[in-house]
């Protein structure tokens, strides 16, 4: 089959010939039907993120169809249409059958989706419903990310959403705070690039203003400020922002993947009491909570899709990718 490789830290992938996988016992082999480039696969091509080996194969967001089932493998028959959560685990802890995988002893990372085919366990897939399309099956991963952050975050009906970030998860958290009835949704950026799509998405307005981001918000909020402020780009100095941006006694949720050190400053937060919420991954009722907005007809989510490309095109989008561009959610069809 082909497949993109990873061969080093700030080393372009290569697209090569390699073996197709065999299922072993309690296996799925799935042809990949779409797969979703994600902001921490780049992550791992620049930093030593996630254990990212030489040869390993990107692609956690991912559905296609199964064509191979191991010895043992139950509740799927070949020809299902599935979506994959690339959150490997047991599935029989008390974790798992909580639907918490993250906090599995054996959890780990799923990837294989830059491929013609791509091995996972019957416990990961998700059937997908005829409302939901293949394509729709590589964008939930990322909506259950930012559904989860959003949960986390405690969002009562009625509360202001600052959204510091323009990317696919941040467009989702618009999305799902516009759902769950946050009274305003701003979402702020440094380029105008995401404007439409973030307002189509959910927002009430979008703003734009690097030299002056809290007066721009302040401006957007009409003088007040929002009760949570949700950092989804991950890079040194949004923290301290977001403290100034925030109400006192607000909420702060991290869902930016920022793999350099940061210096908050303590006495700020302290001074508005300012409560400092984390979130990572997602378990699997963020999972089919958002893909069943999508089988509704939800058609928001699917706006986050700009490009679907070829295999044969991931090397070279991969390194655009790296700077900011005008994309959004970047799909692969292998069989393309």
């Amino acid at each position: 089959m082909k497949a993109v490789r990873f061969t080093g830290l700030h080393q372009p992938l290569v697209l090569e010939n390699v073996p197709d996988p065999a299922p072993g016992a309690g296996d799925v082999v799935v042809r990949v039907a779409r797969c979703g480039i994600c902001g921490s696969d780049l992550h791992m091509s620049e930093e030593p993120v996630f254990g990212a080996q030489p040869g390993d194969v990107f692609g956690h967001e991912f559905s296609g169809e199964v064509v191979a089932l191991g010895k043992g493998a139950e509740g799927l028959s070949l020809g299902d249409l599935v979506s994959v959560i690339p959150l490997k685990s047991c599935g029989t802890c008390q974790h798992c059958r909580k639907g918490e995988v993250q906090w599995c002893d054996q959890f780990g990372l799923q990837g294989g989706g830059y491929a013609d085919y791509a091995l996972t366990r019957p416990n990961q897939c998700v059937k997908l419903p005829k409302s939901a399309s293949l394509a729709d099956g590589a964008i939930i991963e990322p909506l259950a990310v930012a559904l989860h952050g959003v949960r986390l975050s405690g969002l009562r009906r009625g509360d202001k959403v600052l959204v510091l970030g323009a990317g696919p998860i941040g467009l989702a958290v618009a999305f799902w705070a516009r759902q769950l009835g946050a009274e305003r949704v701003v979402v702020q950026d440094v380029t105008e690039w995401q404007r439409t799509r973030a307002l189509e998405m959910g927002a009430d307005a979008f703003i734009a203003d690097p030299a002056d981001p809290v007066a721009a918000s302040d401006a957007a909020f009409k003088g007040s400020k929002p009760d949570i402020v949700f950092e989804c780009v991950g890079i040194p100095g949004l923290i301290a922002q977001a403290v100034q941006q925030v109400r006192n006694r607000g909420t702060i949720l991290l869902l930016g993947l920022c793999t350099r050190p940061d210096t908050i400053d303590t006495f700020a937060m302290l001074s508005k009491e300012v409560r400092l919420v984390t979130s990572a991954f997602f378990t699997r009722s963020d999972f089919e909570v958002a893909l069943d907005a999508l089988g509704a007809g939800a058609a928001e989510p699917r706006l986050l899709v700009t490009s679907t490309i070829g295999l044969n095109e991931v090397p070279a989008m991969f390194e655009t990718l790296k700077q900011r561009t005008h994309q959004c959610k970047v799909l692969i069809a292998p069989w393309k």
